[in-house]
């Protein structure tokens, strides 16, 4: 017995609703990213986008390779004449900024897809939870426990929530209980922490939460000795780490515990806890709520950084942490 399939007028191909650019925006793109496909084009575009004066000199930009000063310019001359870059002659140098309208656009392309492109591959071995839903479940219950004014179906969503998020970018998948269970007692110390009382928080955010941020929170806890708290989060959170900066982090807190160190996804309940909320690079991701201090430091990107300059990156942290910590425990 043979079986037929008919198409229907349902099944049949449709043309779809959905508006692509048209041909000018399309052509005007290609034009700029073809503009941006050179590294060393890339590379200076990172460094004006990072330069704490918000603009860079050609002879600052001519040390970042092992090439003529000509030649700089001629990339520097493919980013103004695209749009991507404005530039002023004062004295015998020009400098170079990043077009307004365009700094969103261009902070997105190289904390976002710089990471992404670096990134080791998933490796096939690493497997999850052989039973996600009875581990999870045992785990709310746990944790419900511990809360007992909390809602037990609140905590459950948290868990999955958290799993979920977590799950999403985790490379190790054996890990994601143990990581879970942690970003979850975080969630619902933000959601019962009352600002009035206790030491002031402060929220670190960048887009992968594997460098900058995570930096950033590991010198307040330090510098401060407890008298802050720093937390971090990521917009886009990294599977791990960056490479360059675990050793900074051992550094720091050569004690601490290795599991509490791992990319978090930025949460509104983190924000709301939090007194202060710095953002490195991550644009403008975090609700604003009110009684929240918000400032938005404009720092290196460690995954587009030699080792020195990470170290860099450091430093330059550590001083705003330090001026940062300053205000907090003077007004406090």
């Amino acid at each position: 017995m043979s079986t037929t399939t008919s198409t229907t007028a349902d099944d049949a191909c449709a043309p779809s609703t959905t508006l692509a650019i048209g041909d000018d925006a399309a052509a005007a793109l290609a034009t700029t990213l073809k503009a941006l496909s050179d590294p060393l084009r890339l590379r200076m575009l990172s460094a004006i986008a990072t330069d704490a004066r918000g603009e860079s000199c050609v002879c600052d930009l001519a040390e970042l390779a092992d090439v003529s000063q000509p030649t700089v310019s001629h990339h520097l001359k493919v980013l103004r004449d695209t749009g991507v870059l404005t530039s002023e002659r004062r004295g015998t140098w020009v400098w170079y900024r990043i077009t307004p309208a365009l700094r969103p656009a261009v902070t997105t392309l190289l904390d976002s897809f710089a990471p992404a492109a670096i990134a080791p591959p998933t490796r096939s071995e690493h497997t999850g939870l052989e039973n996600v839903d009875d581990a999870l479940t045992h785990l709310a219950d746990r944790l419900g426990q511990q809360h007992p004014t909390l809602d037990r179906s609140l905590i459950m969503t948290i868990v999955r929530e958290s799993y979920t998020s977590l799950a999403k970018t985790a490379r190790v998948k054996t890990h994601l209980l143990s990581l879970t269970d942690r970003f979850t007692r975080q969630r619902l110390a933000d959601i019962t922490r009352d600002r009035s009382q206790g030491q002031p928080q402060v929220l670190f955010v960048c887009v992968a939460n594997a460098g900058r941020s995570q930096l950033a929170a590991a010198l307040m806890n330090q510098r401060s000795g407890g008298s802050v708290i720093a937390r971090s989060a990521g917009s886009t959170p990294a599977a791990e780490i960056h490479p360059h900066v675990q050793p900074l982090l051992d550094e720091l807190n050569p004690d601490g515990d290795q599991e509490t160190r791992f990319p978090k996804p930025l949460t509104d309940d983190a924000v709301r806890a939090a007194d202060v909320v710095i953002t490195m690079g991550c644009g403008d991701v975090c609700p604003i709520i009110p009684g929240v201090r918000y400032e938005d430091w404009n720092v290196g990107d460690p995954a587009l950084a030699s080792t020195d300059g990470v170290a860099a990156i450091r430093d330059d942290i550590a001083r705003r942490v330090d001026n940062l910590l300053n205000t907090l425990t003077t007004t406090r």
